[in-house]
């Protein structure tokens, strides 16, 4: 890698900006950060600033962009605050956009990084769930370029970098199964937040834990595969691999499978998107295959795990039904969080969403994704 790269990173204070600035922080010479952006942790948001000197800092939140533009005063950083403060950063022109925002919240951003034809490390899953069906035919008439950075993602990623879409048969995502896997059904209902907030391999944000945990976000990263590797919802799945050291496998039709092996680390992958089309000279803990390394596989079960089936379904539906789903699931998740439903009824408050119905509105424009998104956490 030759030269320095200019980088915007969309939810700097949460775990994968975390990751991406330790990066960045081993290659002062590599990468220059053109903007950090923050939801509401102005404090956190004007500390990274204060480091790492970007040209901008956006909070999303515009209530707290007094208090940032006060703790970055006199530093030369220009403050902004709000949403369209963050469409505006993202039409900016640099080498990588990290889009690490999490939740629907994410998509304008990302969005508008699609149509100034960025190259973009994705993180955020729900962009393609809600509108992959947009986002992909946009990124191909303007050049950009999608880099997925979830493990699973990036591990296919790299599995498919020299191969033929003609030849593949299967494209398998894997899945920890989360803290509750080795429960039955009955003790899942009597699961407490603090529980579903504890990963056994990974460090996350809490509704992306709890997706783990209910592995809905199995099932979105299924809907998000499809649209990133253009393959039907016949030949994609996912199974259980508790160990989370073999991330995703292809298989093809003369019988060969590539399989990609990594630490539990996601600065395995962000480093992937940070030093592409190379790779970035980092040297990660090696995996140990001096002592017996153990695999084991199993398939989901979708009776423990409904919300997982739920996504597959969608997964080979219309785009509205994966705009749905992905809606409803946020608030269910943000419900369980605030202690107003118990972890198993996650599932049934989205599939009754799904179920209730057409609600009118044709997810064929960015406005109308956001539009049919509203309508649903209204409801």
């Amino acid at each position: 890698m030759t030269g320095k790269k200019s980088i915007t990173i969309f939810g700097a204070t949460g775990s994968v900006g975390g990751s991406t600035l330790s990066l960045i922080r081993e290659h002062p010479d590599s990468f220059t950060p053109h903007a950090l952006t923050a939801h509401r942790d102005y404090q956190g948001l004007a500390k990274l600033a204060l480091e790492f000197k970007p040209a901008h800092a956006v909070i999303a939140d515009e209530a707290f962009y007094t208090p940032l533009s006060e703790a970055l005063a006199g530093t030369g950083i220009r403050v902004a605050a709000g949403a369209q403060a963050l469409i505006d950063i993202a039409a900016q022109k640099v080498d990588l956009i990290v889009a690490a925002i999490v939740g629907v919240a994410g998509l304008a951003p990302v969005w508008k990084a699609v149509e100034a034809g960025q190259t973009i490390a994705l993180a955020n899953k729900e962009a393609l769930v809600s509108a992959g069906h947009l986002i992909m035919p946009a990124a191909r008439k303007s050049g950009a370029n999608l880099l997925p950075i979830d493990s699973e993602h990036n591990a296919i990623f790299q599995c498919l970098r020299h191969e033929s879409h003609e030849h593949i048969e299967r494209i398998i995502l894997t899945a920890s199964g989360g803290p509750f896997r080795e429960m039955t059904l009955a003790e899942m209902q009597q699961v407490t937040i603090e529980q579903a907030l504890q990963h056994p391999n990974w460090s996350m944000g809490p509704k992306i834990t709890i997706d783990s945990a209910t592995m809905m976000n199995k099932g979105l990263e299924l809907i998000e595969a499809a649209w990133l590797f253009d393959e039907g919802a016949k030949k994609l799945d996912a199974i259980i691999h508790p160990q989370s050291t073999l991330h995703g496998l292809v298989g093809f039709k003369d019988g060969s499978w590539l399989a990609h092996l990594g630490i539990a680390d996601m600065r395995v992958p962000i480093s992937y998107a940070l030093g592409w089309p190379e790779r970035l000279a980092w040297q990660a803990q090696p995996l140990d295959f001096s002592s017996a390394l153990t695999l084991d596989f199993a398939p989901v079960d979708e009776t423990k795990f409904p919300c997982f089936q739920l996504a597959k379904q969608v997964m080979a539906g219309v785009p509205e039904q994966a705009i749905i789903l992905n809606a409803a699931n946020e608030v269910a998740v943000a419900k369980f969080l605030n202690g107003d439903i118990g972890f198993c009824d996650i599932a049934g408050h989205v599939r009754a969403t799904l179920e209730a119905g057409d609600y009118g509105i044709i997810a064929d424009s960015f406005e109308a994704i956001l539009a049919l998104d509203r309508e649903i956490r209204q409801r």
